[in-house]
C-alpha cells in the first residue's frame, strides 16, 4: 500500500536573505545595512555563522520607512 503525498508548494520567493543579498533588495551599501542591524531596524537571524536578513524583516523595515515617510510631503 502507498500513501499519496500531498504535493508542495516550492516557494518562489526566498525566506531568508544572506547580507549581500539584502544590499541588492534594499538597494543599499553593506555599512548601511549593518548600521540598521546595529541600530535594530533591520532584524536578522543567525544559522551558524551565517547571519540572515528574513523577508518579513526586509517588509517591517519598508513599512517602517514608510510610516516616517508619512508625515512628509
Amino acid at each position: 500500500m502507498t500513501l499519496a503525498m500531498p504535493e508542495q508548494e516550492v516557494a518562489t520567493e526566498p525566506v531568508l536573505y544572506r547580507v549581500k543579498d539584502a544590499m541588492a533588495v534594499l538597494r543599499m551599501s553593506k555599512t548601511v545595512i549593518y548600521e540598521l542591524i546595529r541600530a535594530g531596524r533591520l532584524r536578522t537571524v543567525k544559522e551558524g555563522r551565517t547571519r540572515f536578513v528574513p523577508a518579513s524583516a526586509i517588509a517591517e523595515y519598508v513599512a517602517l520607512l514608510e510610516r516616517e515617510a508619512g508625515g512628509r510631503k
